[in-house]
C-alpha cells in the first residue's frame, strides 16, 4: 500500500511538473537560419540570476494559467542582457508568472545572441528569432487558450529593442520560410518596452548592446534601420513604456524618441517616467526608488481591449 501510495504521489508531482512550463526548440536544427558549426556551447556564469550566454539553441519556454483564469491574452518576452546574454530569470520567467497571475499565457524566448561564433549575420539572429516566436505562438494558440489577436511583446533593456525591432520590422523577409509556421503574420499585437535599448544613434543608444549587435563598425544605414525610433509607421502596435530618468545605462532619451515617434504616427502609447529606479529594475520590487510599474501595466491592458 505504501509503495503504490509513493507511486501514485511522484505520478502526480510529475505530471504537475510538467504542466507547469515547458520549453520549445523554435527550429529544427537542420534548418535553423543564419547557422554555422561551432565548438561554442551555451555558458551560465556564476551570477545571483540566471544569465545565459553563447546561445545555441533558441527556445521558448510557456507559462500557462489555468484554462479558468486564462483570459485569451499570450506576451511574448525578451529579457535583456546587452545583447550579450540573456537575464533570463530576472527579466523572463519571473515576468511570466506575474503575466500568468493576471491570465496572461507568457512565453519566454531564448534568443540566438549576435557574437555567438554559431551566428553567421550577427544582427540579423535575434530577429529571427523573435519574428519565428511569434508565429509559433500564433500557430499554436489553440493549444495555450490564446487568441490569436491578442498576441503581444514585453522586452527589457536590450530585449526592449529587440521587442521593438520586432513591432517595427514584422514584416522584414530575414529568413526563408521553412514551414506553414512562417506563413502567419509576426506583428505583435502590442508592445511593452522596459528601460528600452530603442536607438542605435550615438549619444543615445547604449553602446554596449549597439556594439554586439551591429558591430564596431556599422554602416550608417544599418545604425539607421536599427535605430527603431525611425522605423515607426502607422501600423505599429500599441506601446506601454516604463523608464527612468537617472538611468546611467540606456538614456531615458531612447523612450522619449519612441513615445514622440509613435505619437507622430498616431499609434496609441503610454509612457510612464520615473526620477528614479535606474537601469535593470525588473517587477520594480528588489531596490528603493524602483519604480512599481506593473499595476500601471495591469491598468493598460484593460485599454487595448
Amino acid at each position: 500500500m505504501k509503495q503504490r501510495t509513493l507511486i501514485a504521489a511522484i505520478v502526480v508531482l510529475l505530471t504537475m511538473s510538467s504542466m507547469a512550463q515547458e520549453q520549445i526548440p523554435l527550429w529544427d536544427i537542420k534548418e535553423l537560419p543564419n547557422y554555422q558549426k561551432s565548438k561554442e556551447k551555451e555558458f551560465y556564469p556564476e551570477r545571483d540570476i540566471l544569465f545565459i550566454q553563447k546561445v545555441q539553441t533558441p527556445t521558448i519556454e510557456a507559462f500557462i494559467p489555468s484554462k479558468q483564469n486564462a483570459n485569451g491574452r499570450a506576451v511574448l518576452i525578451m529579457p535583456g542582457g546587452g545583447y550579450g546574454g540573456l537575464a533570463y530569470d530576472w527579466e523572463g520567467t519571473d515576468i511570466a508568472k506575474w503575466l500568468n497571475s493576471n491570465g496572461i499565457a507568457a512565453f519566454v524566448l531564448k534568443y540566438r545572441l549576435p557574437q555567438s561564433a554559431s551566428v553567421v549575420t550577427g544582427h540579423q539572429a535575434p530577429l529571427q528569432d523573435a519574428q519565428r516566436a511569434m508565429r509559433w505562438i500564433r500557430s499554436n494558440a489553440p493549444d495555450y487558450n490564446v487568441n490569436v489577436n491578442k498576441v503581444g511583446v514585453i522586452g527589457f533593456s536590450a530585449g526592449g529593442h529587440l521587442a521593438s525591432s520586432i513591432g517595427t520590422h514584422y514584416e522584414m523577409p530575414i529568413y526563408d520560410r521553412k514551414d506553414s509556421i512562417d506563413a502567419l503574420s509576426a506583428r505583435p499585437d502590442f508592445m511593452m518596452l522596459i528601460y528600452p535599448v530603442i536607438s542605435m544613434q550615438d549619444g543615445v543608444t547604449h553602446k554596449g548592446s549597439k556594439k554586439n549587435l551591429l558591430g564596431k563598425n556599422p554602416s550608417p544605414e544599418l545604425v539607421e534601420e536599427f535605430s527603431n525610433e525611425l522605423q515607426v509607421t502607422n501600423d505599429t502596435p500599441p506601446t506601454f513604456m516604463v523608464h527612468s530618468a537617472d538611468d546611467k545605462a540606456v538614456p531615458v532619451e531612447n523612450s522619449i524618441r519612441m513615445y514622440q515617434a509613435l505619437v507622430k504616427h498616431k499609434v496609441s502609447a503610454t509612457m510612464h517616467l520615473f526620477p528614479t529606479g535606474g537601469h535593470g529594475y525588473s517587477l520594480g520590487l528588489s531596490r528603493e526608488g524602483a519604480p512599481h510599474w506593473t499595476k500601471l501595466a495591469e491598468d493598460w491592458f484593460a485599454t487595448i481591449e
